[in-house]
């Protein structure tokens, strides 16, 4: 009886993250349209490729690829017609066997303009270009700042001119930037191709201008065509400020690649690598393991056995802190180590029974000692989180649960070695700090299309903003029923759980991409891949912590 009702469980568990990644694939098939069919056949007519045309023909056939921040822009910018993908398309992925990190322009989304997200999304890519030296190609077809939300853009230091600041440090750090103007490239944004380290230009199509014939008409009263001011001829033959003039799209993506064929070797970070072996559990099975109740438990050991080499991995303290799990294993060949959360209601070393997906003191300071045991082994780091917050009460409080995170957040937020974060269900309050969130530099965050993040659950929040609520109508004089109340609370929580959607994060870059639990072992592993680009510039100190 007990096995039919597990195996009746795993299978809803599957059928509705099935669902779910269903729902996914539609809101990306339309992302992927971008401004829409008829924007797309008028690039067509004009002899140019859309920027997903131009990034499927630069890479690697049949290779691999992450794409960050797909659903950027996703619900945004209603009131201006939208901004699919931040209308900007950025990839993961090989060129001449090398991985790269491309970023393409789309044209098709109010001719390339830049709406804020877009400014997020591109000092995204290069902040992934920076911390894993990764060489950056950027396929460049844009009108420039959107006027109409310039000063969400323009002036801050987060905003548009810090691309080219960025431009400038890479080029100092030795990380090869290659530009493409395939199209627009006007006024402030000018100044990317020639802070990279080459630059081309397609004929007829590609123009660069700090000011358009328009503006100069207006400005100094000269009359010139856009081509003769800034085309390929003018800035291949007689500004020199291109490299290469090319004829069309594809002549320009294929010289593209043969520059990067020619990139030299430089060290790495020294992350160990042996032939990866695949799972022995079958991957699929982590569709109906994660029950999507909240309420309901279930064992992460269970989860881990689907993407780790051979289902095999050694647990570090097994039987101490055992609502986080810890352990060394393979992944895809790399050695990591695995910090994940235990939604099992399990006991401590004491006996004691404690509630899945919190954090306990014993448990923190387990993970703390982990951490700093993969720094000292220089073994890239891969967070789980699935994370309720830290135990709560006063029985926690006299055990020092504040001193205990403090120590574990200490040891995540200094460490050395990269980390990564796969978000598979809750993501609340302290926990996702705790557990390497956005603001500790994972160096790739991704979410599983069941997960949450926000402060507490709906649940939680729509209680205790109704408690606020209801008390101010009554100091008003306003006499709250049973009904009313319902009503009130389905209000609130309908507004918070729109935001502790995943959909909500992604959109706004909170998390670089809602991804197929399946595609976890590639994401961590192209991940480490590009990390191994770059060593750790300081040996790893933890600093001042509470013992």
């Amino acid at each position: 009886m007990a096995i039919a009702k597990k195996v009746l469980e795993f299978n809803k568990n599957d059928d509705e993250m099935r669902l779910k990644l269903s729902a996914l694939d539609r809101e990306l098939a339309t992302v992927y349209l971008g401004g829409g069919k008829k924007r797309m056949d008028k690039l067509h007519a004009d002899g140019k490729m859309t920027a997903r045309e131009r990034v499927d023909f630069l890479l690697d056939v049949d290779s691999k690829r992450i794409e960050i921040g797909a659903l950027a822009g996703y619900g945004m910018y209603a009131e201006h017609g939208g901004c699919p993908s931040g209308g900007v398309v950025v990839v993961i992925g090989y060129v001449s066997g090398k991985q790269c990190i491309v970023v393409a322009n789309d044209a098709t989304v109010k001719a390339g303009a830049w709406f804020p997200i877009t400014g997020k999304k591109n000092l995204r890519a290069q902040e992934i270009a920076m911390e894993n030296k990764l060489p950056i190609i950027y396929l460049v077809d844009s009108a420039g700042v959107y006027l109409p939300m310039q000063d969400e853009i323009f002036p801050d230091k987060e905003h548009f001119g810090r691309i080219f600041r960025n431009n400038a440090v890479m080029s100092s750090m030795g990380i090869t930037q290659i530009a493409a103007v395939m199209g627009s490239c006007v006024a402030g944004g000018a100044y990317l191709p020639i802070m990279s380290d080459e630059s081309l230009i397609v004929d007829k199509t590609g123009t660069i201008f700090l000011a358009g014939s328009y503006l100069v008409k207006a400005a100094i009263g000269e009359t010139i065509d856009n081509e003769t001011l800034g085309g390929a001829t003018t800035h291949t033959e007689i500004s020199g400020v291109c490299d290469y003039s090319v004829p069309n799209d594809e002549e320009c993506l294929k010289t593209i690649r043969g520059l990067i064929d020619k990139i030299g070797q430089k060290e790495t970070a020294g992350f160990d690598r042996k032939k990866a072996i695949d799972p022995a559990v079958d991957p699929k099975a982590m569709y109906g393991i994660l029950p999507m109740d909240r309420t309901k438990t279930y064992d992460v050991n269970e989860i881990i056995k689907c993407f780790v080499d051979d289902s095999e991995y050694t647990q570090y303290k097994e039987d101490y802190g055992k609502s986080i799990i810890c352990a060394y294993a393979r992944l895809d060949g790399w050695s990591v180590g695995i910090v994940a959360n235990q939604r099992e209601i399990v006991k401590n070393a004491k006996g004691e029974m404690q509630f899945g997906g919190v954090i306990y003191s014993d448990s923190a300071d387990k993970a703390a000692r982990f951490i700093m045991n993969c720094n000292q082994k220089n073994i890239p780091l891969v967070f789980l989180q699935d994370v309720s917050g830290f135990m709560v009460g006063s029985k926690s409080e006299h055990g020092g649960i504040i001193k205990d995170g403090a120590k574990m957040v200490s040891a995540m937020a200094n460490s050395v070695v990269p980390k990564f974060t796969i978000v598979t269900g809750n993501s609340y309050g302290a926990g996702n700090y705790a557990m390497c969130g956005k603001a500790y530099d994972p160096r790739l965050m991704v979410a599983w299309p069941t997960a949450e993040l926000a402060v507490m659950s709906g649940a939680s929040a729509a209680k205790v903003l109704l408690q606020i609520e209801v008390a101010s109508l009554k100091k008003r004089g306003e006499e709250i029923t049973p009904e009313r109340e319902k009503e009130l609370y389905d209000k609130i929580k309908n507004r918070y759980d729109e935001q502790i959607s995943p959909y909500y994060a992604a959109s706004r870059l909170w998390i670089d991409a809602i991804i197929d639990p399946l595609d976890t072992r590639k994401v961590i592993s192209m991940g480490i891949e590009m990390a191994n680009h770059a060593r750790a510039e300081k040996p790893y100190n933890v600093g001042v912590i509470q013992t």
